[in-house]
């Protein structure tokens, strides 16, 4: 799986996240991502590297769920 670039990324529902880097789960080694919403109160998230970077299905249209935009 390749590791994506740090920046901006607009999720498919619209709204734009800051992608600061990857973190490891330290019981199992799962690769993390850690983000930050560009709106409301900015706090610091983590999802599944494999989650940030899949498909999904909307409208009957397939698209990533996060989608780069530019640097940070």
């Amino acid at each position: 799986m390749n590791e994506p670039t740090p920046g901006i990324y607009q999720h498919f529902k619209g709204s734009e996240y800051e992608l600061i880097g990857l973190a490891t789960h330290s019981e199992t080694g799962e690769k993390l991502v850690v983000y930050r919403p560009q709106y409301g109160e900015r706090a610091l998230w983590v999802r599944p590297l494999a989650m940030w970077q899949e498909t999904v299905e909307r409208d009957g249209e397939t698209k990533p769920r996060f989608r780069y935009q530019r640097p940070a």
